[in-house]
């Protein structure tokens, strides 16, 4: 007997289309799935470039500088009178009293001067003066004799005329001689050769026996110079010429003297601009009572000039040098960059003086990127962002 086959039933017939579209569902939200995480890491990359690309600074804010400033330059000192000693006479060294490294006094003998020619000329001078005043008194008597006779008419007027134009001649011959005399003593006493001013002997030139020369050919004998005050001549820069006035007090350093300092005063300016140099030659006087201070030695000047308006002191870090200029980056509340001009001043190294163009509550971005613009945004630094905060 022949069993016919049974039916499927429903359950068994919805089976396989119930599974298939679990899968499908599946297969969607795996998609759904990847698609948005996607987005969320495209979203973060994107949000993460944009951070990027704003600039990370930091900022500060400019130090004052000091209501003073010192002002360091090199000086020569020379002494405050120095000057080499002539003969005014000729003739030959007898001796010499003083060597280097005397001390003198102002009119101390330094050395004597054999004058041969000179005794001899003034010899015969005296001689030609006696002789002069002989024949002025034989002339006076001769003419007083004239006068007396021409009250009797004993002789002619052009007698008594000739008798006294004869007086006059011979008075004058007797006064010429005189002068020559008088010349010729002068140049006798200068064959002793005194010092000027009290000072100390430098060189001495010339030895026992030298031929000594007047005039054009004269000889340096012996140099002295006045120490006991000494002169130092500094250039002031022509930026700082208005500050460098007479009565300001400068201190001296010197290697041979470390960790001492020696005051002086700026007594003079030449009230000019040297135009190779754009300086200003200042004078500057030290007192050197005891000596140790010697002329021609080399000396680090401080000048403490007054700064003429407020200034500020930046690290050449936040400078940026731009085609139009010298300008700063300052940071705005609502950190946009402003760039600014600036006028410097002096440069110490790793920081610049600042004359013009900020003020104390600038925030000054340091170490700014190159490729920052004027108006740009950045973003404050952690660092900085959170030192704000506190304050």
């Amino acid at each position: 007997m022949t069993v016919p086959p049974t039916s499927p039933t429903r359950s068994s017939r919805t089976a396989p289309i119930l599974g298939g579209v679990l899968l499908m569902l599946a297969a969607v939200g795996l998609a759904l799935w990847g698609i948005t995480g996607r987005a969320k890491a495209l979203a973060v990359v994107t949000q993460e470039t944009r951070e990027l690309a704003v600039p990370s600074v930091a900022v500060m804010n400019p130090t004052r500088g000091a209501p003073q400033q010192e002002l360091v330059l090199p000086g020569t000192m020379q002494a405050f009178v120095d000057s080499p000693i002539y003969a005014r006479t000729n003739g030959y060294l007898k001796k010499w009293y003083v060597d280097i490294g005397t001390r003198v006094r102002a009119g101390q003998l330094l050395a004597d001067i054999d004058t041969p020619e000179v005794d001899q000329q003034l010899r015969q001078a005296q001689a030609d003066l006696a002789t002069a005043e002989a024949n002025t008194k034989l002339a006076q008597t001769t003419a007083e004799r004239y006068r007396d006779l021409i009250k009797t008419d004993s002789v002619s007027q052009q007698d008594v005329d000739n008798a006294n134009g004869n007086l006059e001649a011979k008075v004058a011959a007797t006064a010429s001689a005189q002068a020559n005399v008088k010349r010729l003593e002068e140049l006798q006493a200068f064959r002793k050769i005194v010092t000027p001013f009290d000072g100390v002997i430098t060189a001495r030139n010339v030895d026992v026996g030298a031929l000594i020369s007047s005039g054009t050919n004269a000889k340096e004998l012996f140099h002295i110079a006045a120490m006991d005050r000494l002169r130092v001549f500094v250039n002031v820069p022509e930026v700082n010429a208005p500050a460098a006035r007479v009565g300001l007090t400068a201190e001296l350093t010197l290697d041979e003297f470390p960790g001492r300092r020696f005051v002086g005063t700026l007594t003079r300016t030449a009230q000019s601009i040297d135009v190779s140099s754009r300086t200003l030659l200042t004078e500057i006087d030290v007192v050197n009572a005891t000596g140790e201070l010697l002329p021609g030695a080399y000396a680090q000047v401080h000048l403490k000039l007054p700064t003429p308006a407020e200034t500020f002191k930046l690290p050449v870090t936040a400078l940026l040098f731009r085609s139009e200029g010298l300008r700063v980056a300052i940071l705005t509340p609502d950190n946009h960059v402003v760039l600014k001009p600036l006028t410097l001043g002096r440069d110490f190294g790793t920081e610049v003086e600042v004359v013009a163009g900020l003020t104390e509550a600038d925030a000054v971005i340091v170490n700014p990127p190159d490729s920052l613009e004027n108006g740009q945004v950045v973003r404050l630094a952690a660092s900085d962002a959170k030192a704000g905060a506190e304050r």
